[in-house]
């Protein structure tokens, strides 16, 4: 968790509970746990008070938990559910609060398992809504802005405006921060009568009706007082047809209140001058030690440096990252002097692409199939390029620790990609437009070009590593947007 003890604010203090179905370091599946950990602590750091909620999974594990004397109780359809609430107090305006459920979160994974999706997360997930709710009623914590992010925290907004609008929480404006569209909770229509929800909202224009079934994502982008997205570009994006997940119309509606703001990077954890994980350190005024652990990557994947430019990918491997489209051009571009190395794992399809990529070219390529910390770290200081062909892509990180590493990424035009890479000749990276194999293997030239000329590759290397992605920036942009809903 972040702590930011030089930031200030010049907003009167506020109160934020902020309610996420995960938070880093306790819980996470991708992006949303990250924001999570580090948002939250900027903003207390700017003297506002702030509440994190969030379910009590299997992996919550800390000896600080204390019980607050205070149990969660909610009435549904199908009988009462309780649980304690718990309390981890992070930093003096910092509090997180745990909803502890043993049957709905004490489960191998979050969402569900590989079996698929839990049948029962509309339920589990109105638990978290309502019960954040009620969690901050019980300790007595009247928030002025609740923030609620992607379509598990969907319910909440309107249970605010439906349920709570005549109690004490009534005054609180709503923000919904949208991680990723495609990511909607879509559920039959039963789920109205499972979880008493009223007949009345089951409808497209005011409602959670989405072809016929409920869409707890679309009943928060109704509800809410303001709607944020992680990335300016992706906020436009998701406005049409090709990115707005059929709720671009809806988006369209409200798109006086949607508001792109760029995710933050944790600049403490990815930091080349004090990163645990390298076996050389180093900064932009010195970059000797990223030689040392090029060697050292090279070596960890059994290649030869052979003074050819390494390009490399951590990845979740999916449809989403552009996978299929690396693992098409790679057989044309390993035809050259390169070396190309990969951390991740996802798609079983594209795990063994990867893996009959590295038999088909055992000297160019090394694969590690799984996900390992150190060795992540290791990949971006080491490689000098870092590929991200990224069908879609909200915000993306990878792309600013490398820029902070002193790897120049290669990306695709798109969502946070394209508001954090400049693509000009005396800019940062190579952003390539088009989704097909020939921009990816023009891209991938360039690169090649631009390792060939030393002094200008420096150049790009270190304008990329003075740019600024601390969550101060983010958190202030935040700040502001509360601050004017509550000038409404």
């Amino acid at each position: 968790m972040l702590t930011h003890p030089f930031l200030t604010s010049s907003f009167r203090s506020m109160k934020i509970l902020y309610v996420a179905s995960e938070v880093t370091p306790f819980s996470k599946t991708g992006g949303l746990g990250d924001v999570s950990g580090a948002l939250p602590a900027a903003l207390a750091a700017l003297g506002h008070e702030v509440k994190v909620v969030s379910p009590r999974y299997s992996s919550v594990q800390d000896a600080r938990l204390t019980p607050t004397g205070h149990t969660v109780e909610l009435r549904f359809p199908f009988g009462t559910e309780r649980g304690p609430l718990l309390s981890l107090q992070l930093a003096p305006r910092l509090e997180l609060l745990f909803l502890e459920h043993e049957h709905y979160f004490q489960r191998p994974g979050l969402y569900g398992d590989s079996g698929g999706e839990y049948g029962d997360n509309p339920r589990r997930f109105a638990y978290l809504c309502l019960g954040a709710l009620q969690a901050a009623q019980r300790l007595g914590f009247i928030p002025d802005i609740i923030h609620v992010n992607d379509w598990q925290t969907g319910l909440l907004p309107v249970a605010l405006r439906r349920g709570f609008q005549e109690t004490e929480l009534g005054r609180a404006k709503s923000v919904l921060t949208i991680h990723n569209l495609a990511y909607q909770g879509q559920f039959g229509k039963h789920v109205m009568d499972e979880l008493g929800l009223p007949w009345e909202l089951f409808t497209a224009e005011r409602g959670l009706e989405f072809y016929d079934g409920v869409n707890f994502l679309k009943g928060g982008l109704q509800f809410a007082d303001a709607l944020t997205t992680v990335s300016p570009t992706y906020a436009r994006e998701i406005q049409w047809p090709e990115a707005g997940a059929n709720l671009d119309g809806l988006l369209r509606h409200r798109q006086g209140v949607l508001t792109g703001i760029l995710n933050g990077v944790d600049v403490d954890e990815w930091n080349p001058e004090t990163d645990r994980h390298l076996p050389a350190r180093y900064g932009v005024e010195d970059l000797t030690g990223k030689a040392a652990c090029r060697r050292e990557l090279l070596r960890r994947f059994g290649l030869e440096d052979t003074g050819a430019p390494v390009f490399g990918i951590v990845s979740r491997l999916a449809w989403q990252k552009g996978v299929d489209l690396l693992l098409e051009v790679l057989p044309t571009a390993l035809q050259e002097d390169i070396r190309f190395v990969a951390v991740g794992n996802g798609e079983w399809s594209y795990e063994e692409g990867l893996r009959a990529l590295q038999r088909r070219f055992p000297d160019k390529v090394g694969a590690f199939i799984g996900f390992d910390p150190a060795l992540s770290h290791l990949l971006e200081a080491g490689s000098d390029f870092f590929i991200m062909p990224s069908r879609y892509e909200p915000c993306g990180l990878n792309q600013m620790y490398s820029l902070r590493y002193g790897t120049v990424p290669i990306v695709r035009a798109t969502g946070g990609l394209a508001d954090t890479v400049d693509g000009s000749d005396d800019g940062t990276g190579i952003v390539f437009n088009d989704f097909v194999p020939e921009a990816l293997l023009w891209a991938l030239g360039r690169a090649r070009a631009l390792y060939a000329d030393p002094e200008r590759l420096r150049a790009f290397q270190r304008r990329g590593m003075v740019q600024d992605f601390s969550w101060g920036a983010s958190a202030r942009m935040y700040e502001r947007l509360f601050a004017s809903l509550l000038a409404e």
